[in-house]
């Protein structure tokens, strides 16, 4: 089968799955409709599938001859914005929208389905499985942790995964990869800091947890400029505040809220236990207490760069040299692709969908981001290339 030739003719097919994506969007644990429809497909071309993580779909193609089994992802789920396109497929759901792109994840993957589908059902055949992942909920809470949990990467066992974003900042036919650490990993900070209430005119009757919170802040800053390498990254960002009653009265308690990004899981927890003991002795300084927690975010992201650079390969033959791009530095967004990583050997890139000539350029997370539709043939491409390359493994 000329595969290049069968991508191009159900071309018009992936961007009709795909516009009616975008125009049906459902957020993270509500993707119903969209799981449905993605059943529907897999039926229709006799791919086997089970529902996974309540609302997510995992595809099975088995080849005739034996050997590894790769799994490739697809996100489905939708943000909580107010679409502003003028676009025929507009989001009909008032306040939600695809501004992720997570429709062109999945209608590339559902195009990776039926092309490896029937090349599995050639004389030839294909060695191994792919295993298909539409995950839910990865805006959210994680969707691809849950379903790991639910066993997605056993029977069989997945020894590869592959899975990409489209960014805007790239023209279509242009991808970025990048070797080891891509994502950050995240986690939610929640400090508590309590005194002791008094009258505003007797303040030496009270311990002022607000003048803690301002001496704590300021302190939390020294980790990223003193207690961190200059070469690596870090991020505390606290985003609420919140404490006392009244305007003449000392507060007893302050709450604050924030992210911590980190690399690496050695800096994860040294920053994680420094920002717990500035917290406890500033607050112990002042005579008052000083408590924190952590809810744990997704893990970071770091790529094998075997898979790399086989992805390297295969695009620079399919797209040309000069549209494959490295990233320089790591981003300190997350990526709940890192669960699949962390579960077999693989790899995340970034596959380009802007076109200043259409005017594509709009950032993702934004009311007007779109996609330039070309984009769903290089992914498609690329993506069974690399399938093939890796099972030959």
């Amino acid at each position: 089968m000329d595969i290049n030739k069968r991508i191009d003719e159900i071309f018009d097919e992936l961007v009709e799955i795909r516009r009616d994506f975008h125009k049906n969007p459902e957020l993270s644990q509500n993707e119903f409709r969209t799981q449905k429809k993605i059943i529907e497909y897999l039926n229709s071309w006799g791919i086997g599938n089970y529902v996974c993580a309540e609302t997510g779909a995992v595809g099975i193609i088995k080849g005739k001859n034996k050997g590894k089994t790769v799994g490739i992802r697809g996100d489905i789920d939708a943000l909580p914005i107010n679409e502003k396109n003028n676009v025929p497929y507009s989001s009909i759901a008032p306040g939600v929208m695809h501004a992720c792109g997570h429709d062109a994840h999945a209608a590339i993957v559902l195009g990776i389905a039926k092309i490896m589908k029937e090349l599995a059902d050639t004389e030839d055949s294909i060695n191994g499985n792919v295993k298909l992942f539409f995950q839910p909920a990865e805006e959210t809470i994680g969707g691809a942790d849950r379903m790991i949990q639910e066993g997605c990467m056993e029977n069989p066992k997945v020894d590869y995964v592959l899975g990409l974003h489209v960014q805007p900042y790239l023209n279509t036919g242009k991808v970025e990869l990048k070797y080891g650490k891509l994502n950050a990993a995240t986690d939610s900070i929640n400090i508590v800091l309590k005194g002791k209430a008094a009258h505003g005119a007797y303040p030496d009757k009270g311990i002022d947890a607000i003048v803690m919170a301002g001496n704590v802040i300021t302190a939390l800053q020294s980790i990223v400029s003193r207690n961190t390498s200059p070469i690596n990254s870090v991020v505390i960002s606290l985003g609420k505040i919140s404490g006392g009653v009244k305007d003449n009265i000392i507060a007893d308690e302050v709450k604050i809220t924030g992210t911590l990004r980190t690399l690496d899981d050695e800096t994860r927890q040294y920053t994680k236990d420094r920002i717990s003991n500035i917290v406890n002795n500033v607050a112990a300084a002042f005579g008052g207490e000083g408590i924190t927690t952590f809810y744990e975010g997704y893990k970071s992201l770091i790529n094998d760069n075997e898979v790399v650079a086989l992805i390297k390969e295969n695009a620079e033959k399919l797209l040309g040299k000069e549209n494959v791009e490295f990233k320089d530095f790591p981003s300190l967004g997350a990526e709940d692709f890192s669960y699949f990583i962390d579960a077999a050997k693989g790899a995340f890139f970034h596959l380009g969908c802007g076109n200043y000539v259409k005017g594509i350029t709009a950032p993702i997370h934004t009311e007007y981001f779109d996609i330039d539709e070309e984009c769903l043939k290089v992914g498609v491409k690329l993506q069974v290339e690399n399938i093939i390359t890796l099972l030959k493994k």
